[in-house]
């Protein structure tokens, strides 16, 4: 490529970041990392009605939680219409463009004649010769002077080549008639202004690319390279829905999603490099090209997701997991919340902290999410007396308690705490009280740990304080919890 490759993510601050917004994201931002260029983020907030500051802020929050760097600082849309207007004077004076008074209720005579006659609507272009200009005792609106006849090209980068007949493509707003801009005027502006090379946006932007395209030659402007990507859609092949996961990417940072994982589970939601399925990021920004992005719709699963996620639990840094584990806590789900909250401060305790490292490993193997981490390392954060889960007072029965204060006086009498000197201790216990393992195993667990399953007991106990072992195996053995 000639020039260097900049690519742009334009969301509308009216609501969260949607899965598709963050794919559209990733995509731009693989194509631009791929080809040594930058990807630039503009928000396109000239809807002042509906877009929010809030919106916003959690556009920025998911792309810096996805670690989807821009260049720059955001552009604010709303914040060049000044420059919008300039173009479309411009467009004025070069007869490009033209005033038209039609009311509302022409409009919609318009539309319903369409209606009647089977067709799509089209403005019939009555004010296009009319000359009309301000001031004038109607309000008027700009539109575009669309070619009558031909046909409009786009050399799709992922669709192929597609054309539209130019008398099937109406004359544009470009202006209301409060003199703001639309949205077809302004991006075409601010992608030019930007120096954008290469346009990638969902397929339901495609018939906007031929609009778009009739301005810019208008205004003799270069084209970019455009790349209209599939949508999104249910496993059963619907639209997306919220109950197929059409929900903000802050919701998956809830669900304790890594970003690692969310990057790897989102470059396959369109784009393929063989059969591989795990992808780190530098082997996405190595691979990644548009012409392994295919034209059908891609099928959004959940358990395609947890599977993902789960590989990335267990296989990325245990530093990088640390921390992950330590950002997500304050973003838990209100179901977990009281829960995070204190596994937070706990972990400012060196010695808890210690205790939740040294297990980590094996905590890993069995959580698919963060939240899954914490229900499972939930033991290590909790204060006495511990409160047993369903199934771990189902063990906990009087005589396992009886077992364990017969256990506890050995407990307390051994030398040393360490996981080998606590093994033999108690498989010697169970040998000579004529026991299977797991009859003294599983009540240990119970008492230790609150749980029915837990890392192995052995190494649970030697990781804890010996102190807070043998209290909570004595709160369960005398029943004071």
């Amino acid at each position: 490529m000639a020039s260097k490759v900049i690519t742009r993510f334009a969301p509308s601050p009216t609501g969260f970041l949607h899965i598709g917004g963050a794919r559209t994201a990733l995509f731009n931002w693989l194509f631009a990392k791929h080809h040594g260029g930058e990807m630039l983020l503009r928000i396109e907030d000239t809807d002042r009605q509906r877009s929010t500051e809030e919106a916003v802020n959690a556009i920025i929050d998911g792309l810096q939680w996805l670690e989807l760097e821009w260049a720059g600082e955001p552009i604010s849309q709303f914040s060049r219409q000044e420059r919008h207007v300039e173009v479309i004077r411009q467009l004025l004076e070069s007869g490009h463009a033209y005033y038209c008074q039609c009311t509302p209720e022409e409009l919609a005579a318009m539309r319903e004649k369409a209606k009647a006659e089977g067709r799509p609507m089209t403005y019939d272009r009555r004010c296009r010769e009319l000359g009309l200009c301000p001031p004038h005792d109607r309000p008027l609106v700009v539109r575009f002077k669309a070619p009558r006849e031909g046909e409009i090209v786009i050399n799709d980068l992922v669709q192929g080549e597609v054309r539209w007949q130019a008398q099937a493509l109406d004359d544009l707003v470009l202006m209301r008639a409060d003199g703001t801009p639309t949205y077809n005027l302004a991006v075409v502006v601010d992608d030019h202004d930007m120096g954008i090379t290469h346009v990638i946006r969902g397929v339901d932007h495609l018939t906007n690319a031929a609009r778009q395209k009739m301005i810019y030659e208008a205004l003799g402007w270069d084209v970019p390279e455009m790349a209209h990507i599939p949508l999104i859609h249910g496993p059963d092949g619907a639209k997306l829905s919220k109950r197929h996961g059409a929900l903000g990417v802050e919701a998956y940072r809830e669900m304790g999603y890594l970003p690692e994982a969310m990057r790897n589970y989102l470059a396959r939601l369109g784009w393929s490099h063989g059969d591989d399925e795990i992808f780190s990021t530098e082997q996405l920004i190595e691979w990644f090209d548009l012409d392994a992005v295919g034209k059908s719709p891609a099928r959004f699963d959940f358990a395609k997701l947890e599977s993902v996620n789960g590989w990335w639990m267990r296989n990325i840094e245990r530093e990088k997991l640390l921390a992950r584990f330590g950002e997500w806590l304050p973003h838990a789900p209100e179901e977990l919340r009281e829960k995070a909250e204190q596994a937070r401060q706990r972990l400012a305790d060196a010695s808890v902290r210690q205790v939740f490292e040294t297990l980590l490993d094996d905590l890993r193997e069995r959580a698919k999410t963060l939240n899954e981490l914490l229900e499972l390392s939930w033991f290590i954060f909790a204060e006495r007396p511990l409160q047993p889960n369903a199934k771990a007072r189902k063990i906990l029965k009087d005589d396992a308690r009886a077992m364990l204060a017969a256990l506890l006086p050995r407990l307390q009498a051994l030398d040393a705490w360490d996981k080998d000197a606590i093994e033999a201790l108690i498989r010697a216990f169970a040998e000579e009280q004529e026991l299977k393992l797991g009859k003294v195993a599983q009540p240990l667990r119970a008492a230790v740990t609150g749980s029915n399953v837990s890392p192995g007991i052995f190494e649970v106990m030697a990781a804890m304080p010996r102190d807070e072992v043998l209290a909570r195996i004595a709160d369960q053995a005398t029943g004071a919890a």
